[in-house]
């Protein structure tokens, strides 16, 4: 599964930069408060025009604090995916929960250095694991490939059947990158700068779906 990231999108042409990502499995909202990362983005009023403008089930990533408070305005809005980091959540398993009755999956996200094994209990209310590999807050950033470890143990623990969750990776995904970590064992990854950047959008994100598969 591939979700384009929409922060390395035009934001003065929302509407037509998902048009030319119309094949992609999610497309990926980056929402961020300048609190809990130093960066502003978008909010709820443009999740909710771009849920209009678009059929394509819509990513929420909140970087954002107090998301039990606001994450569930997102699934109303019809998000198909609300990913709250747990860094930031009070009651992460009583916050999905929540998503799920307001109609969305619920995701759990972890920055770089977040470790995975004290969260497994928590992750069986969740639907996706957003494991980060760039710091949170900034698009363009580097893979940081010491986080495949956490995605080879969040991958092992799918296949035995411990959890039940799409497996999702965020930050510096590429041409140059896409194979180790489907390697790994990513579901689905998010991409920015690779699928914006290219000339044509929609033809870079087949290609990257293309590595991924043969990786896998």
């Amino acid at each position: 599964m591939i979700a384009p990231s929409i922060l390395s999108a035009d934001f003065a042409r929302l509407a037509d930069e998902a048009a030319a990502v119309a094949s992609a499995d999610w497309l990926h909202v980056d929402v961020m408060d300048a609190h809990f990362v130093p960066n502003l983005t978008i909010g709820l009023p443009v999740v909710k025009s771009l849920r209009k403008a678009t059929d394509l089930p819509l990513d929420c990533h909140l970087m954002i604090e107090d998301p039990d408070r606001w994450a569930i305005g997102y699934a109303e809005a019809g998000a198909y995916n609300v990913t709250v980091h747990v860094e930031a959540a009070g009651d992460p398993v009583a916050l999905a929960k929540n998503l799920r009755a307001a109609g969305a999956k619920a995701g759990l996200s972890l920055k770089p250095g977040t470790p995975l094994e004290p969260y497994v209990d928590v992750l069986k209310h969740y639907d996706t694991l957003l494991v980060m590999s760039v710091e949170p807050g900034f698009g363009g950033q580097s893979f940081m490939a010491e986080v495949l470890d956490k995605v080879r143990a969040a991958r092992r623990l799918v296949d035995t059947g411990h959890l039940r969750l799409v497996v999702e990776i965020d930050g510096g995904i590429n041409a140059d990158t896409i194979e180790q970590a489907a390697e790994a064992g990513v579901d689905c990854f998010v991409a920015g700068s690779a699928v914006y950047d290219a000339a044509d959008p929609g033809v870079a994100l087949e290609r990257l779906r293309e590595q991924a598969a043969r990786a896998r």
